[in-house]
């Protein structure tokens, strides 16, 4: 029924969804948010970058003004029940059921599409309709979800909109986080600067990347990515539970399982300028692997030769940039 309901839902906001949204949306993925960035970053005349961190976002969604901004499109009076019903069931924890004045409840498959129409509402025609005709200079957002980064030409334009944020969020019953949410000064010029006084420039994280200035072979700027090292131990931590776990298993078995977790990790962080990263991943799992298998030993101890002889006969897939260049 959700499902239905999310077809018929995404019909109709499709149509008032802004451009500079991605998260949830057919025909749109977090690297094609990702390349915007990029776009942004490398053409526009953007020097600071404000990255937006929203504390339990899915969890502070205030019900009643999300049903008033669904209701502004959709009149049925069925549908409206029925989302009505959904937003407010509660959680089963442990054999208990948990409810809660807020949220839309993760993991059902109608609440991204409901985070996205809130959000849309609270920060991007906000932005585009009453904050950019104010500013200064341009102003740019790009936003996943509840992962968004604004992008602006002069710090003063900046710093207004990061004084009125907190404000504007409050309304809707959200919360910046202190410290995640933070002005960075980001692109050409802070990157030439940064080379002339021998500095280093700042970075900024974006749907699991860190984003760094830098220069291509030919001396023109542009902007580099690399796994965010949160996501990395993250992925890593899961390998060795996973070998933990199933020390024992045929070699066969254990080398599908570990090609199937390096393959879904090249999929995502495979872009241009990460291989170093994804080396890295690919370079620890073999060294984990080898470790765990040493616990099948007596000894305890695996060679290098001997754990070469094993990776010869059960290859692991080796790193690969699996995102094209963005050429557009």
């Amino acid at each position: 029924m959700q499902k239905a309901t999310l077809a018929l839902l995404n019909a109709i906001f499709e149509q008032d969804f802004l451009d500079c949204s991605y998260g949830f949306r057919p025909g749109r993925s977090a690297h094609d948010a990702l390349d915007e960035l990029g776009r942004v970053l490398c053409r526009r005349p953007t020097q600071y970058v404000l990255e937006l961190d929203i504390c339990s976002y899915f969890d502070s969604i205030v019900r009643k003004q999300l049903m008033e901004m669904v209701e502004s499109r959709v009149s049925d009076a069925s549908i409206l029940r029925l989302i009505g019903k959904w937003i407010n069931i509660g959680v089963v924890d442990e054999g208990r059921l948990l409810e809660s004045e807020t949220g839309t409840g993760q993991g059902q498959v109608i609440s991204p599409l409901l985070a996205n129409i809130y959000l849309h509402h609270v920060l991007d025609r906000w932005f585009k309709d009453e904050v950019k005709p104010r500013l200064r200079g341009h102003a740019y957002q790009i936003r996943y979800a509840d992962d968004a980064v604004l992008c602006f030409q002069y710090r003063e334009d900046a710093q207004r909109v990061l004084e009125v944020l907190p404000k504007r969020f409050a309304k809707y019953g959200l919360t910046l986080h202190p410290q995640k949410t933070r002005l960075v000064e980001f692109g050409r010029s802070a990157y030439y600067r940064a080379q002339r006084e021998k500095t280093k420039t700042a970075t900024f994280d974006f749907l699991g990347f860190t984003l760094r200035c830098a220069t291509t072979r030919k001396g023109k700027f542009t902007v580099h990515v690399s796994t965010m090292k949160k996501r990395l131990r993250r992925g890593l931590k899961a390998v060795a539970n996973w070998c933990r776990k199933h020390l024992h298993a045929p070699l066969d078995s254990q080398q599908r399982t570990l090609n199937a977790m390096l393959r879904g990790h090249y999929q995502y962080y495979g872009r241009p300028t990460n291989y170093r990263s994804l080396a890295k991943f690919h370079r620890v799992v073999r060294r984990l692997w080898r470790t765990w298998l040493a616990r099948r030993t007596r000894s305890g101890w695996l060679s290098w030769p001997r754990f070469l002889q094993l990776l010869a006969r059960y290859p692991l897939l080796p790193p690969r940039i699996t995102h094209a260049w963005d050429t557009r």
